[in-house]
């Protein structure tokens, strides 16, 4: 994918549609003509930072979502998909379903440390996790921060920052795959004196396993509504995406880490903790990864960094893997 968050760095994303380019012109330098066409895909807004949900291109290509409903989202700025696109010179002529994959890899750094402190160079990748994103408001009433007992407040700062203490908690109780993070809260009015009458904040959870993620979301829908009664606010939920946790094609697991082995690297399964465009496919056609390790497991920062032997590594698996599957 082309799309960044705000703070992103070089290689999320945009190291496989690279990697992918570059597949097609060592193709195309050997003379190769392949049995099966092949193709490189550009997804825009797999991040879903400025408009929701994430996967958008992707989701949209592959049927999983309606595009004109996605060309008239809304984004954060105020602007819609639709007007960007057009704005960028992206709006393409083509319909939905024009183009359908036969199979499809895709390139990743994998945006944690389980490779590098393994020090493995390959992840071939078992699966994504399901993603649950859900936006919380809270309306209390603004007073004094001084002047108002504590047994008086209707506190929406307090009912927010709760929320996420709690979404921490079941997670760390669950243990295993489950995480959870909140990621963007905003407070009315925002005074250092005053108490809070309205909060908004996101919280992202995300499992392996669909069961444990639905007993997460109970488990936080519970919470949220003792919160609402017991501090005497009114809490609203609109959830923002969710998917359920893709396993990915065995036969194509198997294929990229045999594939890894035979060019010489170090290589082990493993799920993937984000979201990619790799799961709208799954459900269509046999489907892959390739996970090159992040220096640290820093990403989304502008400091994620991966080694150009690393890099070299994976788009040779790429390669090879891109191949077989266009002579088979």
């Amino acid at each position: 994918h082309i799309d960044t968050v705000a703070t992103g760095g070089l290689y999320d994303g945009n190291l496989g549609v690279l990697a992918g380019l570059e597949v097609i012109a060592c193709l195309n330098d050997a003379g190769v003509t392949t049995r099966h066409p092949v193709a490189v895909g550009f997804f825009t807004n797999e991040e879903g930072a400025r408009f929701q949900p994430d996967m958008m291109g992707s989701g949209v290509h592959q049927g999983a979502l309606d595009a004109e409903t996605c060309l008239s989202t809304v984004g954060i700025d105020g602007t819609t998909v639709g007007d960007d696109l057009a704005r960028i010179g992206y709006a393409g002529p083509e319909p939905v379903g024009t183009f359908r994959a036969r199979a499809y890899v895709e390139l990743h750094v994998e945006q944690g440390p389980v490779l590098e402190e393994s020090a493995t160079t390959i992840g071939a990748v078992t699966g994504v996790q399901g993603i649950s994103w859900t936006e919380y408001l809270v309306r209390g009433t603004s007073n004094h921060a001084g002047t108002t007992p504590m047994r008086l407040r209707h506190d929406a700062g307090y009912v927010a920052a709760a929320i996420a203490v709690e979404a921490r908690r079941i997670a760390k109780d669950m243990g295993g795959d489950q995480v959870a993070t909140c990621g963007a809260i905003d407070l009315e009015p925002n005074l250092v004196n005053v108490i809070a009458r309205k909060a908004r904040l996101t919280i992202d959870l995300r499992n392996t396993d669909e069961a444990l993620l639905q007993a997460a979301e109970r488990r936080l829908a519970d919470h949220v509504a003792a919160l609402a009664d017991s501090e005497d606010v009114t809490i609203e939920a609109r959830s923002l995406a969710r998917f359920a946790p893709v396993a990915f094609d065995p036969a194509m697991v198997d294929r990229v880490e045999a594939t890894a082995k035979r060019l010489g690297h170090t290589v082990r399964r493993m799920p993937s903790g984000a979201g990619h465009d790799a799961q709208m496919f799954a459900p269509h056609c046999p489907t892959g990864m390739v996970f090159v390790p992040s220096r640290g497991g820093i990403s989304h920062n502008v400091r994620e960094y991966t080694a150009p032997e690393e890099i070299r590594a994976g788009a040779d698996i790429l390669l090879q893997t891109v191949l077989e599957l266009a002579e088979g």
